[in-house]
């Protein structure tokens, strides 16, 4: 190629040498993304990055604090864990177990008595035989039709004379939804498993492990009157490590959220004690309680209000902490020379939209969960004022806003705990996003 002027010869040979530049450049740039996202899986990546977080003043002195946390809710577990007597008083009491039956036919029948009226009987098949069931007025009585699956309870006699002849030896307990339930559980988990993969099995085996810590700690501990804040501040902790260890492994994301999770459950356990003295709710909301407190006279009915409220708060603190952690980690992978202040700054602006939801949601479900009592007293006549006084919806008033508060509380304490974290690992050793699921 020829040129007139040598300038113009420079200047074309400047610009090739330039863009041959840039092409390796960006070779180079796509060979490091390629080792990097090779290198990322590593079990050692995670290891480095809590490795590197011990190294520093700061980290050291978190990471020592969730040990003692985590310490501390040990022994809660072993001072706490309930043991034989009370167990054993129930089980004496306890009803005879009910049995598997299915319908075989349904009828009406003229109820006993002198007041004319229709009842549903039905026979069943129990034990190999074929038994009434007289279930009582059919505009009171459940719809069970033919084919359905029951449970049923043989008609226990206590001291006096024998059943007389032709009386009916078993009574209706409920619809059979043993079967039903565990469809629905499968398909939970296998819905679970197809979206998140492992990370889904991970998250399925948590709430395992958390419902099987309330059914084996938490309500016999309760049943045998050990303190119910205490118990349920242990039970939450519990859940909290199963379930952010679990699902996130450990490092600076979960650090951050066992540390802004413990602070605001401490904080929701003050506001509960004190919302509740101050609004004067005892628990004796419903017939329920009333037997309850017969059956356990060492249960204190204020203290199952106490731990409900905590236990309940614990599922959206979680959430709350983790995409907060999460968040933090994902500016800092984004921008590696962002500050602890920049990163607390970006993310609180994520932690404060997410935070109306989150309220939303907590509102709702407890709104949802007094429905039925809400329509009975709307349709007795009951005036706004009177229906808030009453303790049966004050109760869930309560839990609400100390839920609301709590959730206020934790979305600027997690994330100062996480850019505090986080700004002190480098960005290369943080793991890919992959931490907030709900």
């Amino acid at each position: 190629m020829a040129f007139d002027d040598p300038a113009d010869a420079d200047e074309f040979f400047a610009e090739a040498d330039r863009r041959a530049r840039e092409r390796r450049e960006r070779r180079r740039l796509r060979q490091d993304a390629r080792r990097g996202r090779r290198m990322r899986p590593r079990p050692t990546h995670r290891f480095a990055e809590t490795r590197h977080l011990a190294s520093t003043p700061a980290g050291r002195i978190l990471i020592v604090a969730a040990a003692v946390i985590a310490l501390f809710t040990v022994i809660g577990l072993a001072a706490l864990w309930p043991h034989g007597g009370a167990d054993r008083h129930h089980a004496q009491s306890a009803p005879p177990p009910t049995q598997g039956a299915k319908v075989t036919a349904v009828r009406e029948i003229r109820c006993p008595g002198p007041t004319p009226q229709q009842c549903r009987q039905l026979r069943v098949a129990v034990g190999g035989r074929q038994v009434p069931i007289t279930l009582g007025p059919v505009n009171v009585s459940p719809r069970i039709h033919e084919g359905q699956r029951i449970r049923v309870a043989p008609v226990v006699q206590g001291v006096g004379p024998a059943l007389p002849p032709g009386a009916e030896r078993y009574s209706f307990v409920d619809v059979d939804r043993h079967g039903s339930v565990l469809l629905m559980g499968l398909a939970f988990a296998l819905a679970a498993m197809v979206l998140l993969w492992w990370r889904g099995l991970l998250a399925v085996v948590g709430v395992a492990l958390s419902i099987l810590l309330l059914t084996t700690f938490l309500v016999p501990a309760l049943l045998q009157g050990r303190p119910a804040l205490l118990v349920a501040l242990v039970t939450a902790l519990a859940v909290m490590f199963v379930t952010t260890v679990l699902t996130n492994g450990i490092g600076a994301q979960t650090l951050a959220a066992v540390l802004g999770i413990t602070a605001t459950l401490l904080l929701a356990c003050g506001l509960a004690s004190a919302c509740v003295a101050l609004a004067h709710v005892d628990g004796r909301t419903d017939e329920l309680s009333l037997i309850l407190s017969q059956q356990a006279s060492s249960l204190s009915l204020r203290g199952v209000v106490l731990a409900g409220m905590i236990v309940g708060a614990l599922g959206v603190l979680a959430d709350t902490a983790v995409t907060q952690a999460s968040a933090v980690m994902a500016l800092r992978r984004a921008d590696p020379d962002l500050t602890a202040g920049g990163l607390y700054r970006g993310a609180f602006v994520v932690g404060r939209d997410h935070l109306s939801a989150t309220i939303h949601t907590l509102v709702l479900a407890y709104a949802g969960a007094a429905l039925p009592l809400l329509l009975v007293m709307r349709s007795s006549g009951a005036n706004t004022v009177d229906a808030l006084n009453a303790q049966a919806i004050a109760e869930p008033v309560v839990a609400t806003i100390v839920g609301c508060l709590a959730l206020m509380a934790a979305v600027p304490v997690t994330t100062g705990l996480a850019s505090m974290l986080v700004s002190r690992v480098p960005a290369g050793l943080l793991p890919d996003g992959h931490g907030h699921h709900h």
